[in-house]
């Protein structure tokens, strides 16, 4: 099981999650409650999935495509440690990932 731990953009509030291998970042924050819209669903036409990923096993994520890395430059807020959330699933060797919401978002399929 992996321990997510989603942060409030302001840091004030977090949310502490376990999931199973195969699960989708995306699919997880949003049963969750967090403020994550994913207006395309996952077919990398947005950034409203953004989140900045920190913790013991951000190192383990595979690194973003050349596709998602486009996406990520529309992000508001964007970073070395911004992914898609819809991008990432999670393996049996990632066991903690600190998730934060970034200040906003930009919806490019609008």
């Amino acid at each position: 099981m992996t321990h997510i731990r989603f942060i409030s953009a302001d840091g004030r509030t977090e949310t502490v999650v376990e999931a199973a291998p195969g699960a989708r970042l995306l699919d997880l924050a949003q049963a969750n409650g967090q403020p994550l819209e994913g207006t395309c669903e996952g077919a990398m036409a947005c950034s409203t999935c953004h989140v900045l990923i920190s913790g013991a096993d951000a190192a383990k994520l595979p690194p973003p495509s050349d596709e998602e890395e486009d996406m990520l430059d529309f992000a508001m807020g964007a970073s070395r440690a911004s992914r898609l959330a819809c991008q990432i699933r999670l393996t049996a060797d990632i066991t903690e990932l600190d998730v934060r919401m970034p200040p906003g978002a930009v919806d490019m399929s609008r």
